[in-house]
């Protein structure tokens, strides 16, 4: 595998990005791993590497990009990243002010730049479909890049997806219809970001959408984080199980080493 740290121009200036591929038989499609709430770290490239092993150009953007250089780690005393619900608040609200200050509208910028990174750069990026999955408020940014590029995006996974319906004017659900490929979205039981109510009605909004085919799980037994293998409430069963869902999504949208 080949490893590094590119530099992505954007309109706000340039963006961090580990990428990662195979080092044979490229050129491959790209996939776009979203961060969650706590920024980019080893743990997110790890997730990246996993992805790339199997014949893609993953990619991990570090979309705080604008407010500096941000690692937010908290760690319990058997070594888990503690998680956010249990932050005390001074520490919780310092964590979420990061992402506050990170709206959807950049992020739909940022990925723009990343098409035509891929597209112009001359990395072993194959053009063409695009391939995504995002933790927690990167959930919801995966189907942002979904809704707003969908001639680029035939894969996309979210991952205890944070506000995937708000009452903002910009919420990305209003523009499902126009989705394309596919979507998978893995929820935990308990998640007081997506209620049960919220993923019925995400259900039903795209049981009407002809363009996409929508998968949605429900971990029973997990907790909003549960994806995220190095946090303290990991569930590795429903981690699995995601991962089967999403490569088979991906080898039928973008498959890997195709040429």
């Amino acid at each position: 595998m080949k490893d590094r740290i590119v530099e992505i121009p954007t309109k706000a200036g340039r963006m961090p990005t580990f990428v990662t591929h195979p080092e044979q038989d490229g050129p491959f499609p790209p996939v776009i791993v979203f961060m969650d709430v706590w920024g980019v770290r080893g743990e997110l490239y790890d997730i990246a590497r996993r992805i790339g092993t199997i014949g893609y150009y993953a990619m991990v953007p570090d979309f705080y990009y604008r407010q500096g250089t941000i690692r937010q780690t908290y760690i319990d005393a058997e070594g888990k990243r503690i998680s956010l619900a249990k932050l005390p608040r001074e520490e919780h609200d310092k964590v979420v002010a990061k992402s506050a200050a990170t709206p959807d509208w950049m992020i739909v910028d940022d990925v723009g730049a990343i098409i035509q990174f891929v597209a112009m750069s001359g990395e072993p990026a194959k053009a063409g479909g695009i391939g995504s999955v995002g933790y927690c408020m990167g959930g919801r940014h995966a189907q942002v890049a979904a809704v707003n590029y969908p001639d680029h995006f035939k894969a996309s996974a979210s991952l205890h997806g944070t506000y995937l319906i708000s009452d903002k004017p910009d919420s990305s659900h209003r523009k499902l219809s126009g989705m394309r490929g596919e979507y998978y979205c893995g929820f935990a039981e308990t998640d007081h970001y997506a209620s049960p109510e919220m993923i019925a009605e995400l259900g039903s909004i795209l049981s009407k959408c002809a363009g996409v085919r929508y998968t949605p799980v429900i971990h029973q037994g997990t907790l909003h984080g549960y994806a995220l293998p190095d946090r303290d409430i990991y569930a590795k069963a429903a981690a699995e199980r995601d991962w089967e869902l999403i490569f088979a999504m991906y080898h039928r949208q973008i498959p890997p080493y195709a040429r």
